[in-house]
Parts: C-alpha cells; sequence; structure tokens
C-alpha cells in the first residue's frame, strides 16, 4: 500500500472515534427507535471501535517494515501559521504498536460491555425515595460517547508529531476517564474520580511550559525536526527545566513513584473497562511521552536526570511489589483490583528504568514492556471483573473465605486464566511479560556513555530483587484466590464460569501475550531500528 493511501487511513482512525462519539448521542435513526436504544448503542460502539481496530490491522499490513525508522503515512497541514503549529501526523516502529494495542483494548471494551451493559450509580442524596441505583443516571449514549471519545485521545496521542497537538490529545482523555470512573464506578468513586483528574491536570500543566519552552527556544513545534536536531537549538539550561518539567507531568501519569498515589484508588473505584483501558493505554501515554519528546530534543538534559530516574522506578519496582504482598497476606482485607494497580506501579518501574538507562537495549526493552503490560494487565483486569461479579466482591479474604476449593474447583477455566494471567504478569520465560522486563535490565547493566555505571548496577540489583517479590505476590493470590482450600472442595457450588463473550474478549489479549513471549522479534523488529534512529545522536 503507497503512503497516501495510509495517509488515509492514519487520519480516519484519528477522525473516526470522534464522529462515532458524536453519532452516539443523535437519536436513532427512523427505522431504529422502536428497538432497544441501549442496546442499539452500545452495538454502535462495538462496530465503530470494530473500523477503527480493522483500519488499524490495515496500516499494520501496508506499513513499511523495511524502514520502520522512517516516518510514514504522514499528514502535515499548517492549522495556525501564527504559532507555528501544524496538524502533522504520522507513524513509525515506536507509535505503531502502541496505535494497534490502543484500538485493540478499546474494540474488546466496547464488545465486553455490550454483552455486559455498565451499570451507571448516582449518589444516594440524588436518589428518590424507593428508586434503584440505576433510576434516572446515566444512559449507555453517554458511556459509548465517553468510550469513543478517549479512543480517540488515545490514538491521536500516538498519532501525532507537534508538541501542541500532543498535548491537545494527552488532555483530551482526562475528562472522558474522569466520567467513567466518576458515574460508572463503585466505591468511593467521586472521590477517586477526582484525584484522578486533580493530579493528572496539575501534572499537565507542568508538561506544557516545558513543551511550551522547546517550541519557543528550538522556533518550531515539529516533533520530526525537533527530534532529529537532537537538542542542538536548546541550551544546557533550557534542556534542564525543559526535561524537568515534561518529565514531572508525564511521571504523574507512568505513573512513577511518588507521584503514584491516584492510580490505585482510581483503579478500584472504575468499572472493569475503566481499568483495562487506564492500565492497558493511558498509562502507555507517559512513557511514550518520554522516550518520544523527552529522549531525543532534550539529550543533555535527560542525561543529567536519568539517575534520578532510574533511582525512582527501582524504589517504585520495589514500593509496588511490598505493598502488592501486603495486600496479599491474608487478613490484611486487600482488594484484588487494588492489588494489581499497585503492580502497575512496579511493572512501569521496569519501564522507566529501562529508558533511564537511555541504551538502545534499555528503551527497547521498555516499549516491549509496554506492549507487554497493557496486554497482561488488561487481561487480568476483565478477568478480576469477572471474578467480582460471580463473588459480588474483589476483597481478598472474602474470596478465599467463600471460595473453598476456589476457581480450579467451581470454574477451571476462569481460574486457568486468572492463573496464566498471574505467571505472564511475573516475567515467566516463553510469554510477554519476560523480554520487556529483562531487556530493561540489561539496558541498566550497560547504560549509555556519560551515565554512572555503578549506579546502575546497583539498579539492576534492586530491580532484579523485585522480580522474586512480584513472584510472591503473584502466587500467593494464585494459591488464595485459584487454589483455596482442598478440603472443603465438595462443599462448593459450581459457579459460573467462562461465557461466550468473555472467551471472544479474553482471548485475544491471552493469545498475544503468548505470540510475543515466543516471537519478540515481532515487536523489537519494528521497534529497535526506530529507538536507534531517534537515539542516534546521543
Amino acid at each position: 500500500m503507497n503512503d497516501t493511501a495510509l495517509q488515509y487511513v492514519l487520519a480516519a482512525i484519528v477522525v473516526l472515534p470522534l464522529l462515532g462519539a458524536l453519532g452516539a448521542l443523535l437519536p436513532p435513526p427512523p427505522g431504529l427507535r422502536g428497538r432497544d436504544p441501549g442496546q442499539a448503542v452500545l452495538r454502535h460502539g462495538v462496530t465503530v471501535t470494530g473500523a477503527v481496530l480493522i483500519l488499524s490491522v490495515v496500516l499494520a499490513a501496508g506499513f513499511d517494515h523495511d524502514h520502520p525508522a522512517r516516518m510514514q503515512a504522514t499528514t502535515d497541514l499548517n492549522w495556525i501559521p501564527a504559532l507555528k503549529i501544524h496538524l502533522h501526523l504520522g507513524i513509525d516502529g515506536i507509535s505503531l504498536p502502541l496505535l494497534v494495542l490502543s484500538a485493540l483494548l478499546t474494540f474488546l471494551c466496547a464488545l465486553y460491555s455490550y454483552f455486559h451493559p455498565p451499570v451507571a450509580r448516582r449518589d444516594p442524596a440524588e436518589e428518590a425515595p424507593g428508586a434503584t441505583p440505576t433510576d434516572g443516571s446515566p444512559s449507555p449514549k453517554a458511556f459509548v460517547a465517553l468510550l469513543l471519545l478517549l479512543e480517540a485521545g488515545t490514538l491521536a496521542t500516538f498519532a501525532v508529531l507537534d508538541l501542541m497537538l500532543f498535548f491537545l490529545a494527552f488532555e483530551m482523555v482526562l475528562i472522558p476517564m474522569y466520567f467513567l470512573i466518576a458515574r460508572w464506578g463503585g466505591g468511593d468513586r467521586e472521590r477517586s474520580a477526582l484525584r484522578f483528574i486533580v493530579y493528572t491536570l496539575l501534572g499537565s500543566v507542568i508538561m506544557l511550559l516545558g513543551l511550551l519552552l522547546i517550541g519557543v527556544k528550538a522556533g518550531t513545534f515539529d516533533m520530526v525536526t525537533l527530534a532529529s536536531d537532537n537538542g542542538s537549538r536548546l541550551s544546557h539550561s533550557t534542556q534542564l527545566i525543559a526535561v524537568l518539567a515534561i518529565g514531572l507531568g508525564l511521571a504523574v501519569k507512568t505513573p512513577m513513584w511518588p507521584l503514584h498515589s491516584w492510580l490505585p484508588d482510581a483503579h478500584t473505584a472504575a468499572p472493569t473497562v475503566g481499568s483495562v483501558l487506564l492500565a492497558g493505554v493511558l498509562l502507555k501515554m507517559g512513557t511514550y511521552g518520554l522516550v518520544r519528546i523527552a529522549l531525543p530534543m532534550a539529550p543533555d538534559g535527560m542525561r543529567t536526570f536519568a539517575p534520578y530516574l532510574g533511582a525512582l522506578a527501582v524504589v517504585g519496582i520495589v514500593y509496588g511489589s511490598l505493598a502488592c504482598l501486603a495486600l496479599a497476606r491474608q487478613g490484611n482485607g486487600g482488594d484484588l483490583k487494588r492489588l494489581i494497580a499497585y503492580s502497575s506501579v512496579g511493572h512501569m518501574g521496569f519501564v522507566l528504568l529501562g529508558i533511564a538507562s537511555m541504551s538502545p537495549t534499555g528503551v527497547n526493552g521498555a516499549l516491549f514492556a509496554n506492549i507487554a503490560h497493557g496486554l497482561i494487565t488488561g487481561l487480568l483486569f476483565f478477568l478480576v471483573g469477572a471474578v467480582k461479579d460471580r463473588y459480588g466482591s474483589s476483597d481478598l479474604d472474602q474470596l478465599a473465605g467463600r471460595t473453598g476449593a476456589a476457581l480450579y474447583g467451581r470454574a477451571p477455566r476462569l481460574g486457568g486464566l486468572l492463573a496464566f494471567g498471574a505467571v505472564a504478569s511475573l516475567g515467566l520465560p516463553g510469554l510477554a511479560g519476560f523480554w520487556g522486563e529483562m531487556l530493561a535490565m540489561f539496558g541498566a547493566f550497560k547504560p549509555a556513555a556519560g551515565l554512572s555505571r555503578p549506579a546502575f548496577l546497583t539498579f539492576t540489583a534492586v530491580a532484579a530483587f523485585g522480580t522474586l517479590l512480584t513472584a510472591g505476590y503473584l502466587l500467593t493470590v494464585v494459591r488464595r484466590v485459584c487454589m483455596g482450600d482442598r478440603e472443603t472442595a465438595h462443599t462448593q457450588p459450581v459457579l459460573a464460569d467462562v461465557r461466550g463473550y468473555e472467551f471472544a474478549a479474553w482471548t485475544p489479549l491471552a493469545a498475544l501475550t503468548v505470540l510475543a513471549g515466543l516471537w519478540p522479534a515481532v515487536l523489537l523488529g519494528l521497534t529497535d531500528p526506530a529507538v536507534r534512529s531517534l537515539l542516534g545522536g546521543n
């Protein structure tokens, strides 16, 4: 497929979810008004996200895999001449996997929601006496529109090549996610949603200052031009300030310890599809920004802060693992969704460690770990949502107390999938989670020139210790939730096992986890040339 055709495909991928969101809010056509409006709009969400996924696959198939370092499917239109802002779109080997992952996860969430519609909740003070919790609550129209708007923001983030457009797309996802948590979440959803929006907005304001500093000082907001210059237009002090500001903003979204405190609450309160998209897509936007912006545009500033980034990364790895161990222990009343949220802090620590190494091996590992985390943690949140639906709780003590023989005996396929997700998350060789974390540690073992090797050797050792802690808490979860108490196996009723629509939503994630683990060259063949080109001036 020629580049002109790919331009239209990429533009359609970015625009179609926006049009779909608008269409979800419009009245149905006259011929469909007699049917269930809720199902019709959910079907609309599946159709639009499915079309976007198909276009993403077409884009990946037409991509020139022999030259993944070259920007392809580029569109460059002068949007605001006075501010030198362009409608500049394009993809390379770094952004293409993330774009396809975003399209896949959003489609699977829409498909899951069609068969398992989300339940919107109202505050008790808003409800009339005798009303059910869903009376008068937001309709599926709002849910589908927000889901599609969220998809548009994530896809645009990975496709735009202008700093100001990157900021707009980066911010575009915040409002939809806020309402998905606040209106369709559970528990203390409004407080959790408020913490999410406050943290991320404050980080974004700081990031905007850094982006403006780079654009004004360099005389352009074009990300391709700035990356090819490798900071030659920026003084050392400008690079330091820019990396500090941009890094802080992106670190909140990643999230990096100690800026992570909004994440466990948001995941615990979010509906299942909200947690899947938050972990599988939104967290990747922060690390993608570090690779796309900070590394190539301000290499001197990045080199100065790299040891501090590496130190915070390994603290996050150990902290997240210890928090998970505490939650997994019997009697602590740990929430399974909260545990997986804290595990994300640890896993994203490996991504940050790879980026901090500033070496091709480390950055490739970070990008691989990004994709692996999106697949595995997305699957885990789907599975935990299913467990919560069946038991009415995701509290580990309650699950272990109620299950007896637990999932292996009562819902064997569900238990098997949960165990598969756990061993994939702990980095079992042959599955996707292994390669990213291993390459990130290899990169830290031999960091880029100019970085302190003794410091990074220490970071590598601490990260390796973190993998042992990760295995400890995940195996504890498998033992308590999947195995349970064998002595009471015969007394426990059988639960509904994996349903057809659940199988359809989860199988692609499990299959890709295995494929990426057995054939990592598929992904590394895309990212490695692009990463080496990006770091070529460093």
